[in-house]
């Protein structure tokens, strides 16, 4: 990947260090692509482990809350003279584990406690003994690479002036 500002060479309003990334957001002395692009990679497959822990939390709220609705459901089948039915739902549904001895909260525990946890821990240990803990480098090069500087709404970072 390449880290010049597309146009920057020719753009006499182009000021250097101080309109590209932040201290955080620029990679260290010595760090190559390579190593930029492969921290970014580890990184990336997190965010899709954080996207997928969301899922599993949309799964565990939704399911909660069909139990609950069918909750409401038995008692009103009950109060509506269809007390066997409600009982067949009742005791076949209500309150039952969704796989083999667990509710969806033990799900999402396991899944917390022996990959998420160990997946997030790892990153980092990454990102720390390759990029000083440093997030988002590969990002940081590609805005530098794609942005045109000097042009509003292209800014490398927030501006820290009062407006």
């Amino acid at each position: 990947m390449s880290i010049h500002a597309h146009g920057a060479e020719n753009d006499p309003e182009s000021s250097g260090p101080e309109d590209g990334p932040d201290a955080s957001h620029r990679r260290p002395a010595g760090m190559t692509d390579a190593e930029v692009e492969a921290v970014g990679k580890v990184s990336e497959a997190l965010e899709t482990v954080e996207h997928a822990r969301g899922l599993l939390y949309g799964f565990h709220r939704l399911t909660g809350r069909a139990d609950l609705a069918l909750g409401e459901a038995v008692a009103m089948l009950r109060t509506a003279g269809h007390p066997e039915i409600a009982e067949k739902l009742d005791r076949a549904l209500v309150g039952r584990n969704v796989i083999e001895g667990r509710w969806t909260f033990q799900i999402v525990e396991d899944y917390d406690d022996n990959y998420y946890g160990e997946f997030k821990a790892l990153e980092a240990e990454v990102r720390e003994r390759l990029a000083e803990g440093r997030r988002h480098l590969f990002e940081a090069d590609m805005k530098e690479d794609r942005r045109t500087p000097g042009r509003r709404h292209h800014e490398a970072r927030p501006s820290t002036e009062e407006e």
